[in-house]
C-alpha cells in the first residue's frame, strides 16, 4: 500500500549549508498494518511521516501510495490526497483552543462541501465512538489532557481515512493516558486502518499487535 523507494530528503538551511534529514530509505508498509518508527528525536521519523502524508517531497526517490506516485503530484492534488486518505494525530494535538469540541472535529469536513445533515451524522458518530459526545459544546481550553487527546483522535478519524499517522502521540501524556491511547490504536487497527506511529516511548516497543518495528537512527533505517 505504501512504498518509499530510495528516499533522501535534504533541507537547505542557507546558501552554504544543507542538512540531510533521511538518506537512502527503503520501506514498504502493507494495508491494514501497524508500523512503529522508533528512535531518538531528530533521527528522521517525522520526516518520513511528512513524506507519506504528502506534506513534503523527497529530494530524490519516490513515495508510492496505492500505486500512485504522490511525490510527483502537484500541491493541489496533494491536498486532495491528504483529505481523502490521511488522518493526523499530532504530538501537541493542534486543536483550536477557543473553539468547541465539535467545531474542532468538523474542520477536516469543511472543504468537502457535504450536505449539512451528512456532516452532522459523521460528526455525531465520531464523537460517540471516541466518547467525547457529551463534551461537544465545551471549549477546548476547558478540557483535560486526556479529553483533548480524544478530540484530536476524533478529528483525525471523522473523514474515515485509510491511513492514520501519529507523530509522538504520547509525548505529553502520563502512563495511564498513554495506555488508553494504545488501546484506541488497537481498536482502530481492527478496522483495517493502516497506522504509522513515530515514537521513542518504550510502551510501544513490545506490543503484540504491532506488525513491524523500524529503527531510525541518524536518518537511516538500522
Amino acid at each position: 500500500m505504501i512504498e518509499l523507494k530510495n528516499i533522501t530528503k535534504e533541507y537547505i538551511v542557507n546558501q552554504n549549508h544543507t542538512v540531510v534529514a533521511i538518506k537512502d530509505i527503503d520501506l514498504r508498509i502493507s494495508e491494514g498494518k501497524l508500523v512503529v518508527l522508533k528512535g531518538a528525536s531528530g533521527g528522521g521519523k517525522s520526516t518520513i511521516l511528512s513524506l507519506i502524508a504528502g506534506l513534503s517531497k523527497p529530494t530524490s526517490g519516490e513515495v508510492i501510495v496505492d500505486s500512485k506516485r504522490i511525490s510527483k503530484l502537484p500541491d493541489d492534488f496533494l491536498a486532495l490526497y491528504r483529505r481523502e486518505n490521511i488522518g493526523f494525530i499530532f504530538q501537541k494535538y493542534n486543536l483550536i483552543d477557543n473553539l468547541t469540541v465539535q467545531e474542532n472535529i468538523i474542520v477536516p469536513l469543511i472543504p468537502q462541501n457535504l450536505p449539512t445533515s451528512k456532516v452532522q451524522e459523521m460528526l455525531d458518530e465520531t464523537m460517540k465512538k471516541f466518547d467525547i459526545y457529551h463534551k461537544k459544546d465545551i471549549v477546548i481550553n476547558n478540557l483535560s489532557g486526556g479529553e483533548q487527546q480524544r478530540v484530536a483522535i476524533a478529528r483525525s478519524m471523522v473523514n474515515d481515512p485509510k491511513i492514520i499517522i501519529a507523530d509522538e502521540p504520547t509525548a505529553n501524556l502520563d502512563e495511564k493516558l498513554s495506555l488508553n491511547f494504545i488501546e484506541i490504536l488497537k481498536d482502530l487497527k481492527s478496522t483495517n486502518k493502516t497506522i504509522i506511529v513515530a515514537t521513542h516511548d518504550p510502551l510501544f516497543f513490545d506490543l503484540d499487535f504491532v506488525d513491524m518495528m523500524v529503527d531510525i537512527k541518524n536518518g537511516r533505517i538500522v
